[in-house]
């Protein structure tokens, strides 16, 4: 079944995304019948990170969190069963905190986000769901007691404050999320990371005897950005295999001209580009001393 690959892929996913801002752990498993909370989030008690990057999502765990993805649209007893967890970790929380002799803040308890690629209208009536103001469509939060919302992945509007959860849709949703991902900037801090899920998310449905359709459409629409993946990293290999090449050659060549040179003096080599470098080897044949080689690196 390719549905515990992709449960496994959210799992991983929302714990890469989410470890900078607090404490998350995937598959926590609770008292009662030992249920299993797919990422139970708990923020830093001092966020130096800045939630916003993570648009929807962030907004999701600004405070403590359980979040619930499923690959297929969520049935009324898996949201049930959702809720039940829910309930189970508010109770713990409660005998703790009578134990410690404490009150339990409501800004303790956590709220329960429940990812879900559609519900249909039906469904979302029969829990008595409403659309808050202030907040995107697509998220429809149950009564205000039951601190829970079903979150339909493909009723969210294609904005960038939604993408890190369109990444969790399905068929065309999700592949246009991958799209707009392949596009963010190189030194976007989530890029790189999320990119390698996604491709290990490929090579594990690849090898799956019981693929679906929208499986193979994903595989289908991932291949053309893997093989280009695959090449800037042999590119970027080669390049870097050329600049230590440089490195060495250059650190040898100094070392014979003016003696050897302290750490330092290596580490500002290092730090050069090739082009720079290839002019350093230039430049070392007229050295006589340090000296000289401290002079020219004060003039980079």
């Amino acid at each position: 079944m390719t549905r515990f690959i992709h449960d496994k892929f959210a799992k991983d996913y929302l714990e890469e995304l989410l470890k900078d801002y607090g404490e998350v752990k995937a598959s926590e498993k609770i008292a009662g019948e030992i249920k299993e909370i797919d990422v139970l989030f708990t923020p830093a008690k001092q966020q130096n990170s800045n939630l916003e990057i993570l648009g929807l999502l962030g907004r999701f765990v600004e405070n403590p969190a359980i979040i619930e993805p499923f690959r297929n649209p969520a049935s009324s007893d898996e949201v049930c069963d959702c809720i039940l967890k829910l309930l189970e970790v508010k109770a713990l929380l409660r005998r703790e905190a009578k134990a410690n002799k404490t009150k339990l803040q409501d800004s303790e308890i956590p709220r329960l986000w429940i990812l879900t690629p559609t519900a249909s209208e039906t469904k979302l009536s029969s829990f008595g769901t409403l659309e808050k103001a202030g907040w995107l469509s697509g998220v429809h939060f149950l009564p205000e007691a039951l601190r829970t919302a079903i979150v339909a992945i493909h009723q969210l509007p294609l904005t960038p404050e939604t993408l890190w959860l369109r990444l969790l849709g399905r068929g065309s949703v999700q592949s246009q999320a991958i799209v707009e991902l392949q596009a963010l900037p190189l030194n976007h801090p989530y890029q790189t990371t999320t990119l390698e899920l996604v491709y290990n998310l490929r090579e594990n449905l690849r090898v799956n005897q019981e693929i679906e359709a929208d499986d193979r459409e994903l595989i289908m629409r991932l291949e053309p950005l893997y093989q280009r993946n695959r090449e800037q990293a042999k590119q970027e290999g080669r390049q870097e295999g050329r600049q230590e090449g440089e490195q060495d050659l250059i650190l040898r060549l100094l070392n014979r001209r003016v003696g050897e040179l302290d750490p330092s003096l290596v580490e500002r080599i290092k730090r050069l580009s090739i082009e720079q470098l290839e002019n350093l080897g230039e430049a070392l044949l007229d050295f006589s001393s340090i000296s000289d080689l401290e002079t020219w690196l004060d003039q980079k």
